[in-house]
């Protein structure tokens, strides 16, 4: 009963925030799952479309554990991305655990990512135009998996971009040896304020995750993170989640050759924005956020040849 009421209560301050904006339409439907479900998506569009389909494509996955969150956990965010880059954005309400363990939410988002993809001309976006997956903690962690999935399945326009907020993308409990000595935030912040050991190990206990699955763990055995696109990070200092996220940015830039902008935030807990979000550092957080993925927009731009 306790493990259901701290979820129960993650998810209140996930969904509170919920103000209309003006110039963006939004549309929730039903989407057809790979099995006999329907899973719900929120469209959030221009009002007034942009000629020649030319608005791009973003999918947005909510965070919460894997446990908890729905469609109204990122419509904020998604409404700003629309008001500032034109962009179409396909918001997921995938399967939740405990009630649907692993691996139905990352088959959910994979599939909506897919009718996103298939029917972009439809919505108004062109991929072509720009093609980005973004989600944070849970979401990141799912964001980056279909971004490895669309790689891997030869998604074509391929996503352009990738922007994870404090995602988690390794199985914590079995780090390879190489990344051990980097990764130190579990021990550190084992008992952080809003993300804490107990807390992630009620998420996994909830969600079951196979830990050598890449549809959980981007670091499980033969696992590549070769050709990846260009990748926002934004991550909390005080974030047992942190090292992952900077592990795996290193690899991307250093090792890869992949273009990778990441903020830290000193002194912020894990989603710290959504918990405070009237502190200057969580407007700061979100004001960043736009123009991560802006900076992600703009390597289409200069792959189009525009100025």
């Amino acid at each position: 009963m306790s493990q259901q009421v701290e979820l129960d209560d993650m998810g209140v301050w996930l969904s509170k925030f919920h103000t209309a904006a003006p110039g963006v339409k939004e549309i929730d439907t039903l989407i057809p799952g790979s099995t006999s479900h329907k899973i719900p998506v929120r469209i959030h569009k221009p009002e007034l479309p942009l000629p020649n389909n030319a608005s791009p494509l973003v999918i947005m996955i909510h965070g919460g554990g894997f446990c908890t969150g729905n469609l109204d956990s990122e419509t904020p965010a998604s409404r700003l991305i629309v008001s500032e880059l034109g962009a179409v954005v396909v918001n997921i309400d995938y399967r939740l655990a405990p009630q649907h363990r692993f691996p139905a939410a990352p088959n959910d988002c994979w599939d909506a990512t897919k009718w996103a993809h298939a029917n972009a001309a439809t919505l108004g976006a062109d991929p072509s135009k720009g093609f980005i997956i973004t989600g944070a903690s849970s979401g990141g962690n799912l964001a980056a998996v279909c971004t490895v999935l669309a790689r891997d399945t030869n998604l074509t326009p391929p996503p352009t971009g990738m922007a994870l907020l404090i995602p988690s993308l390794f199985d914590y409990r079995n780090i390879p040896e190489k990344y051990r000595p980097d990764i130190k935030s579990y021990a550190e912040q084992a008992h952080a304020a809003t993300l804490n050991q107990k807390m992630i190990d009620q998420f996994e206990a909830a969600y079951g995750p196979d830990g050598s699955s890449t549809l959980f763990n981007l670091y499980a055995d033969g696992a590549t993170r070769a050709g990846l696109p260009p990748t926002f990070l934004q991550i909390c200092e005080l974030d047992p989640l942190r090292d992952e996220a900077i592990v795996f940015e290193r690899e991307l830039r250093e090792e890869l050759g992949i273009p990778t902008k990441m903020i830290i935030y000193p002194g912020q807990p894990h989603g710290f924005w959504a918990f405070w979000p009237h502190l200057e550092e969580s407007k700061k957080f979100t004001e960043e956020r736009l123009e991560g993925m802006k900076w992600l927009m703009g390597f289409v731009r200069k792959e189009g040849g525009d100025s």
